[in-house]
């Protein structure tokens, strides 16, 4: 069972007074702080052509980064692109 998050009336009143920006900023903070918190992993299994996956080996050795941390970085920046 999921904990039930409870508001003061105070606290709902300053959320109904806050602004669309001012609300985004909330969100956006309260995401970054939470961010730096570990986030759990998962495995997947995928398909990928035995010559790409040489290739981008290689390549994310060349850079010095091991190829799956590459994969969650373009993952990341993919996200992050408007």
């Amino acid at each position: 069972m999921k904990a039930l998050q409870l508001f003061s009336d105070e606290a709902l009143k300053r959320g109904r007074e806050m602004s669309p920006d001012q609300i985004l900023k909330f969100l956006e903070d309260f995401r970054s702080l939470h961010a730096s918190r570990p986030v759990k992993s998962r495995l997947i299994s995928m398909k990928v052509p035995e010559d790409l996956l040489a290739a981008f080996k290689t390549k994310a050795s060349m850079e010095g980064s091991p190829y799956q941390t590459k994969i969650k970085q373009l993952m990341k920046a993919w996200l992050k692109d408007p």
